[in-house]
């Protein structure tokens, strides 16, 4: 969609004059002349605004009845009066009516202190009430969700958080129920209001009836203090502000950033604080002894061990990084390896190719956020953002609704995104490639055609895309296990024509939250620091196999937990246990469990540094509580070892440590710490791409391609949900979402296996089992089946090794 050009107007507004672009309510242009309008239910994040309120009332000079500003776009030459007797007497009226059924107990309301309807009943209320009628009641307060709890007698009405599950969300699962002044929000049949999104209403609420159960009576707005970072817990990488109290985490919320966020947080951003202050973090460095018990040592000589045995092993260290990790700390373990003589450092599950990567890296083929709100096309491919990126899928959603852009989806199994897509096309695990060849020939791309199973998709999907101006491809990290597929994604690009416009374009999604700014540092086999392809160095897989097989010595796990996050769980456990082995970690577990020695880590409440969003956007990290008591920051203990190594930086903080990666990464040596702020900088709006040309050159080994056509039984892929992690376990809030193992089918192969939704069946690859419900999936491809991967039990990754295998499954 073209962006609109706007021409700007002059308004005055209670006689000042203001200027803002054609068509801007009245009330955000009032608040641009820093005249304030009171509103409950205008909120600009929900969209189009519904006026329900009447609270933003305001007179019009050549309109004989009062206006609602909030739903006025204002024309030039408007005058408008804020403070008039009319307006004073409507504003009196409206606080009095909402009043009338409103509880007046704000010393004890969980909202007190930051209510706008305490600011607004105080600034434009007429200071007492004429109701001496009961007021009604409802049964208070009831569980709305786990997490969230509704007083209803406190709710004016707004419809904020109906909007919110109705036009944001589109969970479809909050509503008004009743009429006239019998209205209440509420569920269909007080269904408990579950969803991946929902803890969002709590902060929309103007006032106290919808409050967070982690956060309800555990602090005064006059005892706390607001501190901003970045959610690390996945790829969105949200803007948040911590709610602290007597140096304590209290709560997470929203810190509006319309280019990452849209102010929106998931709930796992929301309620994941609980681990900050958990009894079970590890706060001091510890060594294993030989009956595996653990034992406090002191820094000096974790730093003197770490040291000693990466300068023993050499060539044959290796280094696991994890997405929780910043840029800072990621160069500097890539600079440790390398410096030792190896480059066997890999921060993905999946092969990627550092060349291909640095084409697709461009910015003049990349897409930003912020891109897609004007996109007239998109189309997903490989990944299910809501899994993998959540705060993506709301930004997808909104350019359909809103922008009304065609979606169309591509993947193995069925995302939360197929009801809206206009071509949903499903392709066997493990054969991305024959789908994006088949549209890359659809577009034109030279050296491809659409022969194969998906010529009639590829035509369709591909008309949409030459039809629409702008396009954008969003595209799923793994689609570099698929042999030949980012390829020809990259042909598709171009054939688009993509390098040669400014907007919408490429947008992968990485499967580790800081996965983008770990590849650009150099946490990458076959790529050095700024995407420069270098021969040599082993990924994760091959990290694997060389530990197994004694080819590798000691290695490093950064943030970083194989066993349950990458395929081939028993292999990672056995290889593992077998080497000396370090980590860095907040918590112990299933990888950790296995390390000689193991180093605390902090969390992202207590980190400083950089990460990288995936649009290529720097972001800054910061220190919001103290480090527990002993701990030091990862970044100076990583430094620590590289002096010791004699080739550290000898850095004092994180900003010189980002200055001295800078020199490194090309497209970051224009920026500064200072300049990256609050919001962010991305570095592609600040380097067109003169002072990098990166080299095409396949530096990564690829695996061979699994053989996908005409198998016999069921062919089985992985996905990660949202909730299968170990977040979900360390947080109490959040435990009830882990999911169970499930097995997904289509519903012909279930008949064909004589299987029914929730029986308990026995999953059964090459000697590997685990045991699964089965769940019959709508827009299932037959022949394929899915479990989940992290789960707490059954992980698939104990049965999976890269590439699809065929399975057999039995009833239990």
């Amino acid at each position: 969609m073209t962006r609109q050009i706007r021409n700007h107007v002059s308004i005055v507004v209670d006689g000042r004059e203001v200027t803002a672009p054609e068509g801007t309510m009245l009330h955000d242009a009032a608040k641009m002349g820093d005249v304030e309008i009171p509103v409950f239910c205008y909120e600009p994040k929900l969209g189009d605004p519904v006026g329900a309120c009447r609270m933003c009332l305001v007179e019009i000079e050549g309109m004989p009845k009062l206006q609602t500003s909030c739903s006025t776009p204002i024309r030039d030459g408007m005058v408008v009066y804020t403070q008039t007797d009319r307006v004073q007497e409507a504003q009196n009226a409206v606080v009095e009516f909402l009043l009338v059924n409103h509880p007046l107990d704000c010393p004890v309301c969980d909202k007190g202190g930051e209510c706008p309807l305490q600011d607004i009943a105080m600034g434009w209320g007429p200071g007492k009430s004429r109701f001496t009628d009961p007021k009604r009641h409802f049964e208070k307060p009831l569980e709305l969700s786990p997490l969230v709890a509704i007083d209803r007698e406190r709710c004016i009405l707004c419809y904020r958080c109906v909007r919110f599950s109705q036009e944001v969300a589109e969970d479809d699962q909050l509503q008004l129920l009743e009429r006239g002044d019998k209205s209440f929000v509420g569920t269909f049949d007080e269904r408990p209001y579950i969803a991946p999104f929902h803890g969002n209403i709590t902060e929309l609420c103007p006032v106290g009836a919808l409050t967070s159960y982690t956060y309800r009576f555990r602090a005064r707005p006059w005892d706390i203090e607001d501190a901003g970072s970045v959610c690390t817990l996945c790829p969105s990488q949200c803007n948040v502000k911590f709610t602290v109290r007597d140096e304590r985490v209290l709560r997470v919320l929203a810190r509006d950033n319309v280019e990452v966020d849209d102010g929106w947080l998931c709930d796992k951003g929301r309620f994941a604080f609980q681990m900050f202050n958990s009894e079970d973090r590890i706060t001091q460095p510890m060594v294993r002894a030989g009956d595996g018990s653990l034992s406090p040592i002191g820094w000096d000589e974790a730093v003197t061990k770490v040291a000693a045995a990466i300068r023993a092993a050499g060539e044959k260290a290796a280094a696991v990084v994890g997405g929780a990790t910043s840029n800072e700390e990621g160069w500097l373990v890539q600079r440790i390896l390398r410096d030792a003589g190896s480059s066997n450092v890999d921060c993905s599950a999946s092969p990627v190719d550092a060349g291909l990567l640095g084409e697709l890296s461009r910015p003049e083929i990349g897409s930003s956020v912020a891109d897609l709100d004007h996109a007239d096309a998109i189309l997903v491919i490989g990944v299910d953002p809501l899994h993998e990126m959540p705060i993506l899928d709301l930004r997808i959603r909104k350019a359909v609704r809103r922008a009304r852009a065609k979606l169309m989806v591509a993947s193995e199994r069925p995302t939360t995104l197929d009801g809206g897509a206009a071509e949903a096309v499903r392709y066997a695990p493990g054969d991305a490639a024959s789908f994006v060849s088949a549209l890359a020939g659809a577009l034109g791309a030279e050296g491809y055609d659409t022969e194969g199973p998906f010529e009639k998709e590829a035509e369709a999907i591909a008309g949409v895309l030459r039809e629409a101006p702008d396009q954008a491809i969003i595209w799923g990290e793994r689609l570099w296990r698929n042999p030949g597929a980012v390829e020809a994604l990259h042909a598709c690009a171009r054939a688009c024509q993509m390098h040669q416009r400014i907007g919408p374009g490429l947008l992968e999604v990485p499967e580790e939250s800081n996965g983008r700014g770990l590849r650009e540092v150099g946490c990458l086999p076959g790529g050095k620091p700024g995407l420069e392809p270098a021969p040599g160095g082993r990924g994760s897989a091959s990290i694997k196999e060389g530990l197994a097989n004694h080819e590798l010595g000691a290695t490093l796990l950064i943030n970083a937990d194989p066993v349950r996050t990458h395929p081939d769980s028993n292999g990672w456990r056995k290889a593992l246990a077998g080497n000396f082995v370090v980590a860095i970690s907040s918590f112990e577990d299933e990888s950790t469990k296995l390390a000689n020695l193991v180093i605390p880590a902090e969390t992202y409440a207590e980190k400083e540094g950089t990460v990288t969003h995936p649009d290529g956007r720097l972001q800054r990290l910061r220190r919001n509580v103290p480090l527990p008591e002993g701990m030091i920051p990862g970044w100076r203990f990583l430094d620590a070892v590289a002096t010791a190594l004699g080739e550290g930086v000898s850095a004092e903080s994180p900003a010189e440590i980002f200055d001295a990666l800078s020199k490194e990464v090309p497209f970051y040596d224009s920026i500064t710490y200072e300049e990256i702020g609050g919001t962010g900088l991305r570095w592609g709006d600040r380097d067109p791409g003169q002072s990098w040309t990166p080299s095409r050159t396949a530096s990564t080994p690829r695996p061979e391609a699994p053989v996908n056509g005409d198998v016999e039984g069921l062919l089985l892929g992985t996905y990660r949900d949202l909730w299968a992690a170990d977040v979900t376990t360390r947080n109490p809030a959040l435990r009830f979402l882990m999911p169970k193992q499930k097995l997904e089918l289509a519903a012909k192969d279930a008949e064909s296996l004589e299987l029914a939704n929730g029986d308990e069946v026995t999953v059964a690859v090459n000697g590997h089992s685990v045991e699964a419900t089965v769940a019959i999936r709508d827009r299932m491809r037959q022949g394929a089946a899915f479990l989940i991967e992290g789960t707490d039990e059954a992980n698939a990754n104990v049965l999976t090794n890269g590439v699809p295998q065929q399975i057999k499954v039995s009833k239990r």
